[in-house]
């Protein structure tokens, strides 16, 4: 099964810090390349716990005692930490790109490249797809999609000609969709106009930035003192709630200040944002929108 080259690999697992004895989370496993560079630094005494809720991702399993991987979501990842014995760890590594793999399977529906039905999930066990996005939300709901997941400036007009569109018949398939979309998909921009588009549903059928944000949250309490995340990010909205978790601990606002004017927060930040080289970018093109940022807990 191909998965992609994992990206900022060097970089994402040296942010770690890793402790050979070490008890370590790959919330992101996918093709296992991050997890394989994570076991490669712990000593026989180490632990490092994989989550992936797409079942495809269980191919990839590690066969190695140090190694733990659970087909769950990772916004559950206290629970089944807990679960498995685990109160405190020392370090947790994310990235959170779509695998070459998802992409590259036609009938997962992630891909503008073929002809699906509407999915783009992630987890097939979930009940919402790209199918209800499309045929079943409102405008008010696709229009802040569109606007807030693909900063698409027209996305009242976009969702408008999928409101008419679905009212004759169902879009059930990738090809009904860009159909649709055809007024919209300017010629010089066409593929940059449906890979926007297609993001957009993806956060949505997946809830992309809930999860991220239940995640965040949760490993405050998760890491020993002195223990590191370590998060690849692939689009700004992202970004922006991992770099102001890390600031702050908020997602917005400012933290309080005691009397005395000072902050209480639980990260410090190691090391400004990290990108890929243009070599690596040269050789993995899914690695040209990354960003890397590795927090220490205080």
């Amino acid at each position: 099964m191909e998965y992609h080259n994992p990206v900022l690999l060097k970089e994402s697992v040296d942010g770690l810090n890793i402790k050979p004895d070490g008890v370590y989370v790959d919330v992101t496993f996918g093709g296992g390349g991050h997890s394989r560079e994570i076991l490669s630094r712990l000593g026989e005494k180490g632990k490092l716990f994989a989550f992936d809720q797409d079942e495809d991702a269980l191919n990839n399993a590690i066969d190695d005692p140090r190694f733990t991987l659970i087909n769950e979501n990772f916004r559950y990842i206290k629970r089944f930490l807990r679960f498995h014995g685990i109160k405190k760890v020392d370090g947790i590594l994310g990235d959170f790109g779509v695998s070459s793999h998802q992409f590259n399977v036609a009938e997962r529906g992630f891909s503008t490249r073929f002809e699906a039905k509407l999915d783009m999930r992630m987890s097939q066990k979930s009940s919402l797809s790209a199918f209800e996005v499309i045929n079943e939300y409102d405008h008010e709901q696709l229009k802040k999609m569109f606007f807030e997941y693909a900063d698409l400036r027209n996305a009242s007009k976009i969702a408008a000609e999928i409101i008419k569109a679905r009212e004759v018949a169902p879009i059930e398939s990738s090809d009904q969709l860009k159909e649709v979309l055809k007024p919209f998909l300017f010629k010089e921009k066409e593929h940059k106009i449906l890979a926007q588009i297609y993001q957009a549903i993806r956060i949505e059928v997946n809830q992309e930035i809930e999860v991220l944000k239940e995640f965040l949250l949760q490993t405050e309490e998760l890491l020993d003192k002195g223990g590191r995340i370590s998060l690849i990010s692939y689009h700004s909205l992202e970004d922006r709630l991992v770099k102001r978790y890390i600031r702050s601990g908020l997602f917005e606002g400012e933290p309080e200040k005691d009397f005395y004017g000072n902050i209480s927060v639980p990260f410090k930040k190691v090391k400004g944002l990290i990108v890929p080289s243009a070599d690596e970018i040269y050789k993995n093109n899914r690695a040209r929108s990354a960003k890397l940022r590795i927090a220490v807990k205080l």
